[in-house]
């Protein structure tokens, strides 16, 4: 839990009781390779702090899989949609390797935001992903496949270290090949 504390703290300084809140209500899991963490068609119930592990988003599509993220340490993971409107969710978190997560069920991040300091934290995060989101958005739609292995390489090295390859060429669009040959026009 000390991993979470010291996460929280980068963005907002907590208070011993808000501390104490926190390790009360997030909850310890592990997740196996391959386990489903948030499913599709059922509500997310849990955000989530990866401790460590590797964690991909996805959603499938006439039976294909297509992968939108791949989240290791010190991320939140959560189907936005899903857990802040409480409806199904479109997509699925998968654990690519063993996986230890710390969650906050939606009714204790109700709890847990009365605390004012965690909810100072919570407003921040919120505030940052959507920024980062957004630059992300309109700044990958516009690189060319290399430039985007290229921007994972140096922003997100334990995606290219850990991910399968088959993963990262979805979540550049490409095929398995044309990752192939990326990869050996850089080495």
């Amino acid at each position: 839990m000390t991993e979470l504390i010291a996460f929280i703290n980068t963005l907002q300084e907590l208070d011993f009781e808000t501390e104490e809140a926190i390790k009360k209500y997030f909850t310890k899991e592990t997740y196996k390779k391959n386990e489903l963490i948030i499913e599709e068609g059922k509500i997310c119930s849990k955000i989530c702090y990866i401790k460590s592990g590797l964690v991909r988003r996805f959603y499938l599509d006439d039976g294909e899989e297509i992968t939108k993220w791949i989240y290791s340490n010190n991320q939140f993971i959560t189907s936005l949609s899903s857990f802040f409107e409480q409806k199904p969710s479109f997509e699925i978190f998968q654990a690519c390797e063993e996986t230890i997560l710390y969650s906050l069920s939606y009714t204790d991040e109700q709890l847990l935001l009365e605390y004012p300091l965690f909810a100072k934290f919570h407003i921040k995060l919120l505030r940052q992903y959507l920024s980062k989101l957004n630059e992300f958005h309109h700044s990958y739609k516009l690189m060319s496949a290399q430039e985007k292995y290229m921007y994972l390489l140096h922003s997100f090295p334990s995606i290219i270290k850990k991910a399968k390859l088959k993963h990262i060429a979805s979540l550049i669009d490409v095929s398995p090949e044309t990752l192939s040959r990326i990869r050996a026009s850089i080495n």
